[in-house]
């Protein structure tokens, strides 16, 4: 059953900001995996010149996991 909204008040809507790329609308969702994708690549770069990857006996595995908890962390605070 849909929910409708009682008299005086607003309907359901989402609280997330629309994101317009040159007249297109994207998701919210897509804007937060680019800026994660973003802040990923500048880790893993710095995890390669600091030599930790060796840590890792799967690093691509690794690499999913950080990915996820970025998108994670990013689509929380954004």
């Amino acid at each position: 059953m849909p929910l409708r909204a009682r008299h005086g008040e607003q309907g359901v809507t989402h609280p997330f900001p629309d994101v317009v790329i040159d007249g297109v609308l994207v998701a919210p969702f897509a804007a937060d995996a680019v800026i994660a994708l973003i802040i990923f690549l500048l880790l893993r770069r710095l995890l390669h010149r600091l030599r930790l990857v060796g840590m890792f006996s799967h690093p691509s595995i690794a690499g999913l996991s950080l990915y996820v908890t970025i998108l994670g962390l990013v689509t929380l605070f954004l």
